[in-house]
Order: C-alpha cells, then structure tokens, then sequence
C-alpha cells in the first residue's frame, strides 16, 4: 500500500503559505499548518491547523514525531530538518533550497558557525539572512511541486 502524500508546515515565520496552499490543492495532497500561534488558513479540506503549546520547540516535536516517508516538511529551521530527514520526509526551506541527509551536516555546521560570529559580534555585527525574494518563492512551488511528484512515484 502506498504511504499517504502530506505536507507538515512549520509555520510561525513561513513566507510561503500561500504557495504551499496552491500546490496542495492542486495536487490534492493534505497541509497540516502547525504553530504557537491561531494562524488563519483556508477553510478547506485538505487544510489543517494545528496549534501548540507556545513552549520551547512544541511545533518542531509535533512535526519531527509525524514525520516520516510521504511527508514534505517546509521549515528553515536546520535542527527541525535534520530530525525529519531522519524520520525519512524530505525536507524544503522556504526558499525552495531541499535540505537532504548530504548537506545537512554543512548545515548545521554553518548555523553553529553563524550563532558563534553573532555572539561575538559588537554593534551591527553579523545580519540574518537576505530579504525574501520572488526568486526564492519561484525555487520555492518548483521544488515542492517536484518533491511531491517524486513522492507520489515512489509511493
């Protein structure tokens, strides 16, 4: 039997919601929409929001325990995508970068690397990520779209 498609959204702080609504819709594939928060979603079927606690890491423990082959997790949170890559989901930032069980480790090294240069930094210091492009959101609905499709092949 083949495993069920299904999108897992880490969503506080996710640009691409819409997007993920309209690949999902077109496709057919159910959207769990989890967060610390009541975020509005769209009043459909394959639409499920899923609101947690607001402590420390509660929507990364409820998507990383779903998780698993059929998920497509959308986060930009590097630890939440290790633990779904190894649940076996296939994990996309929002920026339509996958991240995969071969640079998760250049990863998480990086982040570590980042948070040491923003601990010592004095002043304006190190800047977070670039400004969210239409590019990234393009990348974005290509590499869900084709996550989804390999998915449903494999299935």
């Amino acid at each position: 039997m083949a495993t069920p498609l299904r999108i897992l959204v880490d969503a506080d702080a996710c640009p691409v919601k819409e997007e993920i609504y309209k690949v999902a819709f077109r496709r057919e594939v159910p959207v769990t929409i989890v967060s610390n928060s009541h975020l509005r979603v769209p009043a459909h079927p394959l639409v499920e929001r899923v609101v947690v606690g607001a402590g420390f890491d509660e929507a990364d423990d409820w998507i990383a325990e779903r998780a698993g082959p059929g998920a497509v997790v959308v986060t930009a949170d590097i630890l939440l995508a290790d633990r779904c890559l190894k649940a076996g989901a296939e994990v996309i930032a929002p920026n339509g970068k996958p991240f995969t069980v071969n640079s998760i480790g250049t990863a998480i090294a990086a982040r570590a690397i980042m948070a040491d240069l923003r601990a010592g930094a004095v002043g304006d210091g190190i800047g977070g990520p670039p400004p969210f492009s239409k590019t990234d959101r393009s990348r974005f609905l290509s590499a869900l779209d084709e996550a989804l499709v390999r998915l449903a092949r494999a299935g």
